[in-house]
């Protein structure tokens, strides 16, 4: 066993020494600090796809009018996510994490006691401001924090805390949504209460030591530093070994010549992810209700669907060690598109929760390791414009998702709507062949 030390030649960058360390208690109680935020997005992203069906149900709104109530919390989210990622660079992860929960979680409580459809679309708009705004700044700042060794596998189980959120949806859609006609009001208000839970724990996190250097102060991001070494003690004598670094990152924009095409191609899978994703997921308790299963059967069908998801998450986190970034994200993508594919032309009980449950397995490993390839692609100085910048962009086509499907199955029918999605899943693993692969490099 070796001394955490820096008994070297070259004295160690604060950075390099956090690079070098184990997982210790404090990486732990940050992922779940931070977990937690991204289960109660995952939550509420959930709960509107069961809020639309009983919706349909109890107050008889239009498919038009679903979609609507879908998409406006994703112009909010798209909004989020975008000034989410700039605010997160100017002013400090820790702090912009603590504003987006306050936003969601009073939102979420005065959508409980809305008295219109007009009310819960506005209120939902603002809701989507501050889940747009978690997502990016929280995948970040475990980034920076995390050892290199295990950095990606760190932020797949970070976003696998999306499918916690997602189950909880599933239960309290299934059990509570369903119950009466005021179930959704209830649903809304079990949503708000933890949010502020989740407020308490992020402000004790600590804040990402690179931004803290970016502005100079030193003496705060040492004391981070050291607070973390002093819980690892002592280390195995791995944890030192040198770690690959990419060239000095000196650009000044995200599309600046060196980094555009990995840019564009982040932006591309994010569009094509969320057109997907959303598309299928949002309307999936609606389209087994108009295919004639009861409400509290189709929540309880898509309830077992969203169990495929842990091992999704579970799956990539392992992968993206092993197989590196981008092949783990071109995998899983590749096998999205083929579940949706068998989705669509599913034509028993049987095939419905198979493919279902195949689709849930891949597309939640392709998001667990798009989230976790997002951050390494940019300097400090860009981390959080270039990630909310891309999840922003991909927020353009969850808006677009929702109101498309109507659509497409007026016209087309189930079987081509979800050719659609194969197709943008396609896409987007071409679009891999792009990003750099960045597996055991060190950040900027």
């Amino acid at each position: 066993m070796a001394q955490l030390d820096h008994r070297v030649d070259t004295p160690l960058t604060r950075n390099e020494r956090l690079d070098r360390l184990p997982v210790t208690a404090k990486h732990k109680r940050l992922l779940l600090g931070s977990g937690l935020g991204w289960a109660l997005d995952a939550m509420d992203v959930g709960l509107i796809s069961f809020i639309m069906a009983a919706l349909a149900v109890h107050w008889g709104i239009t498919p038009t009018q679903s979609s609507w109530l879908a998409s406006v919390g994703f112009m909010g989210m798209a909004l989020g996510a975008t000034f989410g990622g700039l605010l997160a660079d100017k002013f400090g992860r820790r702090q912009i994490f603590a504003l987006t929960l306050l936003v969601y979680g009073l939102a979420t409580g005065a959508s409980a006691l809305a008295t219109g459809l007009g009310m819960l679309i506005a209120l939902r708009f603002v809701i989507g401001l501050g889940l747009g705004a978690e997502l990016p700044v929280a995948s970040t700042l475990i980034s920076e924090f995390a050892p290199v060794r295990v950095r990606g596998r760190m932020v797949v189980i970070l976003e696998a805390f999306w499918a916690v959120g997602w189950i909880l949806a599933a239960v309290v859609g299934t059990f509570v949504v369903s119950a009466s006609p005021v179930g959704w009001r209830w649903a809304l208000a079990l949503g708000m209460v933890p949010a502020f839970y989740a407020l308490y724990v992020r402000l004790g996190l600590p804040e990402s030591v690179r931004f803290l250097e970016s502005r100079g102060q030193h003496e705060e991001a040492e004391e981070i530093v050291a607070s973390f070494e002093a819980e690892a003690g002592e280390i195995d004598g791995r944890a030192a070994a040198p770690v690959y670094r990419e060239d000095e990152v000196t650009s000044r924009h995200i599309w600046s010549p060196t980094l555009r095409r990995r840019t564009a191609a982040l932006w591309t899978i994010w569009f094509c992810v969320n057109l997907s994703y959303y598309g299928a997921f949002i309307w999936i308790p609606s389209l087994l209700v108009a295919d004639g299963f009861s409400l509290v059967k189709s929540f309880s069908f898509t309830l077992i669907i969203t169990l495929a998801q842990l091992p999704g998450y579970a799956a990539a986190a392992w992968l993206i060690e092993v197989w590196g970034r981008r092949p783990t994200l071109a995998a899983f993508l590749v096998g999205s598109a083929v579940a949706a594919g068998l989705y669509g032309t599913a034509d028993s009980t049987a095939m419905i929760l198979t493919a279902g449950c195949l689709l849930s397995f891949f597309n939640l490993g392709a998001w667990g390791a798009l989230y976790a390839i997002g951050p390494e692609l940019y300097p400090t100085h860009l981390r959080g414009a270039g990630t909310g910048a891309a999840a922003g962009f991909g927020r353009l086509a969850s808006i677009l998702a929702p109101l498309l499907v109507p659509v497409v199955l007026a016209h087309a029918g189930t079987e081509w709507l979800f050719a659609l999605f194969a197709a943008a899943f396609f896409i987007a693993a071409a679009a891999t062949r792009a990003l750099p692969e960045q597996r055991g490099k060190a950040l900027h």
